[in-house]
């Protein structure tokens, strides 16, 4: 289409963006009783401010074309600040670089606006070329630290090759998250992609949950999700890991796992959501899925429900890279209300929301994975028993 009336346009951008802000978000209509979707996406490439994209002085852009391009809105840490619910926004533009913006919203399901300005982050590694899915952990020391991927080519690669990378843990820290103090990329002997910071220091040490790699995009060896005590944040070195959720054959979970944000401490252990990955014939499958860790213990595994908690569902599925959800980001509300908040396919942020109550009882009382067909038949039979007996001597 041919715009003929550049300032009619300009006016046009602007209304259409603050409709889209503007508009109500309503629950989807199926419920499990564990938590509940939203319709709407809470952040799409759509919500990206109209002066981050269009120059609109006339004399530059006098046929008012977007000059630089947004690709997507994805895998956004969550934090509750005054009284705001904040998403830091994975940023993908059409060059395939990402960056980081905050959006708020004054009820966390819909609402969400950015800030006037894209996060800049002190830019300490010139051979950094990507960074990308921070996290956001509000640490009793005061700090509000963010751990996110930072990305390079790797030096090793053959001539010609440019798809190897190498990835690392980078590090921030901010008391009001605008300015941010970077720290030294965490140090560590495997690709770290996926690093969280426990939010309570642990026998006087800062703890990591961690996902040790292969190589960049594999886990190889990397049993699962690792937990790592740090002496020194400023100097940050990962001395040894302990795998405290493994990877199982023929699981949601058998090609490689990783945490989502920062855990949820409740009256019956630490709140874990995560990821897990496996491959089929329509390539790499994302979902979410929850464990419960000891409060004595982070590290000691307490509970976990077998199978998935999300998964891709109609419109989610497709995308930039389909059939995929991945969360780094969620939010406990002082009602023990929880927002969690998911990418899906790489495209356009969502909310679902559920309670601390809720979720325990699904982390507690839903059977484990039995690794087995057998198995899962037989949680089935159980289940089909008690029911049979309820209903005999309740009627």
């Amino acid at each position: 289409m041919l715009i003929n009336n550049i300032q009619g346009y300009k006016e046009l951008l602007f209304e259409e963006q603050e409709q889209l802000i503007v508009m109500p978000n309503v629950q989807a209509d199926e419920y499990n009783g564990i938590m509940s979707r939203y319709k709407n996406p809470v952040v799409t490439k759509q919500h990206i401010p109209v002066l981050w994209r269009y120059d609109l002085n006339p004399d530059t852009n006098p046929l008012q074309m977007e000059r630089i391009g947004v690709n997507a809105t994805m895998n956004s840490g969550a934090i509750k600040w005054k009284e705001k619910y904040l998403v830091i926004v994975r940023v993908e533009g059409v060059d395939r670089k990402s960056y980081f913006a905050i959006a708020e919203s004054p009820n966390g399901i819909d609402n969400f606006r950015f800030w006037p300005r894209p996060v800049s982050l002190p830019d300490l590694y010139g051979e950094e070329t990507n960074v990308y899915d921070m996290r956001l952990t509000a640490h009793e020391d005061g700090w509000i630290y963010g751990i996110f991927c930072s990305e390079k080519h790797h030096p090793d690669a053959a001539p010609g090759d440019l798809s190897s990378a190498m990835a690392g843990a980078g590090l921030v820290r901010s008391k009001d998250l605008i300015n941010w103090e970077r720290l030294p990329n965490i140090e560590s002997r495997s690709h770290q992609r996926n690093v969280v910071m426990h939010p309570e220091l642990v026998d006087g040490k800062y703890a990591l949950y961690t996902r040790p790699q292969d190589d960049f995009i594999l886990a190889g060896n990397g049993g699962g999700i690792g937990w790592a005590l740090i002496d020194d944040i400023t100097r940050p070195v990962i001395k040894e890991e302990k795998i405290i959720n493994l990877r199982y054959y023929h699981t949601i979970k058998e090609l490689k796992n990783g945490e989502g944000p920062a855990p949820i401490k409740t009256e019956k252990g630490w709140l874990h959501l995560a990821h897990g990955v496996r491959n089929c014939a329509a390539g790499l499958r994302y979902v979410l899925y929850l464990y419960l860790t000891s409060l004595d213990d982070p590290s000691e595994l307490i509970a976990e429900p077998g199978g998935y908690l999300m998964a891709p569902e109609g419109e989610e599925r497709v995308g930039d890279v389909s059939n995929v959800l991945f969360s780094n980001g969620w939010i406990c509300d002082d009602d023990d209300a929880v927002f969690i908040y998911y990418a899906s396919s790489d495209t356009r942020m969502h909310v679902a929301t559920s309670t601390v109550e809720r979720l325990l009882d699904y982390c507690i009382n839903t059977p484990a994975d039995g690794l087995r067909s057998a198995a899962s038949v037989k949680n089935i039979l159980n289940l089909i028993e008690n029911n049979e007996d309820y209903l005999k001597h309740n009627r």
